[in-house]
This record gives C-alpha cells, sequence and structure tokens, in this order.
C-alpha cells in the first residue's frame, strides 16, 4: 500500500502524489525575459535585513522570551486571516479555541484544533495565507509534507519537536529572521513595561529593535461605553485628572514622550473615514465634556476624532513622530463574533473611503510642513489612482503605505505598484511593511512582497522603461530604504 506521502488529501475527493516544495520562480511571470530579470533583481534583495515598521507582534513576547507552547497557538489561532476563511466555511471560532468573552466553552485541545485547520487547508489554495504558511512550514520548520487530514499529526509532531529546542525561542527567531527593526503597536494607556523589561535585558541584539508605536484610538471614541474607564486608566498613567480637552491633549503629548524614550517612531490611528476638522478649543471641550456625562453621540464622536487627528498632527511636527492613519474598515462587522469573541476575529470589512476632501483641513495645515510626516494607508483600492497617488505627489508630508489586509496579497500588491507609481513614483511610498500578529510568518510576508517587486520591476526591465542597475536601486529602496526614511530610522552599525 502506498504511503500517505504519495496519496496526500488536498480537498474533497482529489488526491495527489504531490510533496510540499518552494519552487524558485514562484509569483514571477511566465514570460521568460521578465522572469530572468525578476530573478536577478530579487537575488540582490532577498537577503536584507527586515524592516518592521507596523504590526502586532506583542512585546511581552520578546520580553519574556519563553518557549513557543505548540503549533495552534503560534500559527493558528494569531492569523485572523485564516480564522475568517474558516469562519466563513462553517467552522465555528469555538472549535479553533478562540477564547470567549461571554463564557461559552471552547476547543482546548491543540491537536484537534490543528487536526480542524488541516483538513480544512485546501480553502487556502491561491491566497496569501496559503503562501505564507507554506514558506513557513518548508523554510523554517523544514516540513516536507502537504498539509491535509492525514498528514496533520505527523507535522504538529514535527513543528512540536522544533519549538522545544533553544533555537526556536522568540529572540533567537528574532536574530534568524534579520530583523533590522520591529515596532510594535501599544495603545496610549499602555505602560509600556515589556519595552521596558527588553531594554534592561541582557539581549544586545535586541534592545534597540523592539520599539513601541503610540495608538490612542480609544481615547477619541467618546461615544463608546468603554471610553470613560480609558480616561481613567490614562489620568493613573500620567499622574492627574484629566478634566477638559486640553488636559487630555497635554496627557496624549506626555505619553507621546514616553514612547518616544524608548525608541518609538510614529504613531497608528484607525478611522472608519479619514475626516478631519480644526474646531474651535471651546467646541472641542463642549464634546469631551459630554463625553464625561455620557451623552456622546456617534455625530459627536465623528467630529471629536476628526478634532484630535488634527491635534496629533499638530504634536508630529513638534516632537518628530511618524503619523499612520489606517481608513476604511468597519470595524467588528458581525456583531455575534464581536460579542462573543472580541476584536480582530476577521470580521472588519472595507468600505469606500474618500481622501481629497477629508483631509483637506489636515493637509491645508500641516501637510507642507517639513516636520510632518503622514503615511497613509486604505482598503479602498479605488482611490489608488484617483485620490492617494496624486495628494502622495504633491504633499511633501504624505506618504502611501503598502497594502493592507485583504490587498496584502500577491495580485493586491500589483495592482498597487501598477495604480500609484505613474503618478507619484515609488519614493513617495514607504515601502513595506508585514502588519501581522503572527510572529513566524513576517519573513514569509517580506518575501512575498521582494518577489512581487522584483517581478514587477523585472517588467519595467523588460520592457525598457528602467535598465537593471535602475531596477536594483528601486528594489533596495522599496526593500529597506524607503521604510527607513520614512520612518525615521537610523541604519544599525552592523546592518
Amino acid at each position: 500500500m502506498a504511503s500517505a506521502v504519495n496519496h496526500v488529501v488536498t480537498g474533497p475527493g482529489i488526491r495527489t502524489g504531490r510533496l510540499l516544495r518552494l519552487h524558485p520562480d514562484r509569483f514571477f511571470d511566465p514570460d521568460p525575459a521578465i522572469r530572468r530579470a525578476a530573478r536577478e533583481i530579487y537575488d540582490g534583495i532577498r537577503d536584507l535585513p527586515l524592516i518592521c515598521p507596523h504590526g502586532h507582534v506583542e512585546a511581552s513576547m520578546l520580553a519574556d522570551d519563553t518557549p513557543f507552547p505548540e503549533p495552534a497557538s503560534l500559527l493558528i489561532i494569531p492569523d485572523h486571516y485564516i480564522l475568517r476563511m474558516l469562519y466563513s466555511q462553517g467552522v465555528p471560532l469555538e472549535d479553533l479555541g478562540i477564547p470567549s468573552r461571554d463564557g461559552t466553552p471552547v476547543e482546548l485541545d491543540a491537536r484537534r484544533i490543528w487536526q480542524r485547520v488541516c483538513e480544512k487547508w485546501y480553502l487556502f489554495r491561491g491566497t496569501p495565507s496559503g503562501a505564507w504558511l507554506t514558506h513557513e512550514l518548508y523554510e523554517l520548520f523544514g516540513v516536507r509534507e502537504q498539509l491535509d487530514g492525514d498528514t496533520a499529526q505527523r507535522i504538529y509532531d514535527e513543528i512540536a519537536e522544533r519549538l522545544s529546542s533553544p533555537e526556536f525561542k522568540p529572540r533567537t527567531l528574532f536574530e534568524q529572521f534579520g530583523i533590522e527593526i520591529l515596532a510594535t503597536t501599544d495603545a496610549a494607556t499602555d505602560g509600556l513595561a515589556s519595552h521596558e523589561k527588553i531594554r534592561a535585558s541582557d539581549w544586545t541584539y535586541g534592545r534597540n529593535r523592539v520599539v513601541p508605536t503610540f495608538r490612542p484610538d480609544a481615547l477619541f471614541r467618546i461615544a463608546l461605553p468603554t471610553w470613560s474607564s480609558e480616561v481613567a486608566t490614562l489620568e493613573k498613567l500620567v499622574g492627574g485628572s484629566i478634566a477638559s480637552c486640553d488636559m487630555l491633549v497635554s496627557a496624549l503629548a506626555d505619553r507621546r514622550r514616553a514612547f518616544k524614550a524608548l525608541g518609538g517612531m510614529a504613531t497608528d490611528h484607525g478611522v472608519v473615514e479619514p475626516y478631519t476638522a480644526a474646531l474651535s478649543p471651546q467646541a472641542a471641550d463642549r464634546l469631551f465634556q459630554r463625553a464625561r456625562k455620557g451623552d456622546a453621540s456617534a455625530d459627536d464622536q465623528r467630529q471629536f476624532e476628526a478634532h484630535m487627528l488634527m491635534e496629533m498632527a499638530r504634536l508630529s511636527c513638534e516632537d518628530g513622530l511618524v503619523m499612520q492613519l489606517h481608513a476604511g474598515s468597519l470595524r467588528d462587522h458581525n456583531p455575534a463574533v464581536g460579542a462573543r469573541f472580541g476584536p480582530d476575529k476577521g470580521g472588519d470589512i472595507p468600505i469606500a473611503a474618500e481622501f481629497t476632501r477629508n483631509l483637506r483641513p489636515l493637509l491645508a495645515t500641516y501637510g507642507n510642513d517639513p516636520r510632518f510626516s503622514l503615511v497613509l494607508f486604505t482598503l479602498d483600492e479605488s482611490t489608488y489612482s484617483r485620490e492617494l497617488a496624486p495628494l502622495a505627489g504633491h504633499y511633501p508630508a504624505v506618504r502611501l503605505g503598502p497594502p493592507w489586509w485583504f490587498s496584502d496579497s500577491l495580485e493586491g500588491m500589483k495592482r498597487f505598484r501598477e495604480q500609484v507609481s505613474e503618478t507619484a513614483g515609488i519614493y513617495n511610498t514607504a515601502g513595506f511593511n508585514d502588519d501581522t500578529r503572527a510572529f513566524c510568518s513576517i519573513p514569509a510576508r517580506h518575501d512575498l512582497a521582494r518577489r512581487v517587486d522584483a517581478n514587477w520591476l523585472g517588467g519595467l526591465v523588460a520592457r525598457h522603461v528602467i535598465d537593471m542597475a535602475e531596477a536594483r536601486e528601486m528594489a533596495r529602496a522599496l526593500t529597506t530604504d524607503l521604510a527607513r526614511e520614512t520612518y525615521r530610522f537610523p541604519q544599525p552599525a552592523d546592518a
């Protein structure tokens, strides 16, 4: 009888003899001229350090440096791409071990979670999640079998054995990945104890490479029932009462200084729409006082957020923190999932976004200031060539962030380059960031981006738009230089 390796189940009723392998030319164009050029360009950037200016890896993981517990909690549970796909196919999140807020029992057996995911892995064919996890399994864990229901437990054991070795502790992997700098995303009310622990540790390599990013969103959402508790937490951190909008802004400026003292170089703001408006001090404070009484409406919150974005831009001119704006996501669209499991479980859905008018007040005030830098991200691809590229191609302060979430894929990255570059060029973009919670997917995400960029540049070379020397310079810029420049990161002496 043939072995399971030679009869791998990869989907309903489909059997194949393929082993897991990564073709050296994967994601390159089939046209021979483009493929040759892409391969040459990629070979020049594939081993450059990883710069991660925006992501959601927990600093506590690197502060504590404890071994990863097992494969499912490392590779499956943190990845909302995987969760949303499985949920869309009828797999309950309870069966995937996602902790519930309401006490609903959830699966605790990691092997069963892993088995369920592997049995459904055919769903990820042609998706970035499939490409990323294949890369992780092959390059990092040395797995050579296709992931499916028959091989699930063997692969689980193979990964678990590697995770038990010292070579797979978080700090060791951080160095092995060649990460030059990694920015976490931290609430304004985070005391940053994990970052302080890293700075005080004997981990010389990572001491100045793991930095916080300031995210004050929860303090701007004055219509939510959680707002008062967020303000109370901020009061404890700054050691004083916050009784007015001016006092809130002062407290946020204090926290920004604390983030910067630990190496922070950026702020991050997630909004449904990129609406900005300068309110008078009196009007802003009226909204603040209404929120203190619990009377703030959704429209009050929209106006308050718009005003606070203006205030954050002003503070960025003063303290030099780069301002990131993520717009166009309707968070927790599925109320049942949000109520039971909380945010970031795959229920965030893109909406249309308008930038030209919404950002005009902010850019009219700060867009020409050489001290200010604004990185724009969107889920609305229709804005790439119509609004974002012209804005970045005009205002000195504006840079375009790379494709985000649902556009963070092979075809999404290609569309971004094609729609943005002719108007804004590449030097008005911010390079690449992985924007991930799944630590071990970082190298895979960067590798995909490098291949996509090499292929796009290879096409320009093949069509004689640029020559190979220019392509190599542009590839390096897209891989490392633009991220360093945009986020004002120094180049390490040993890089």
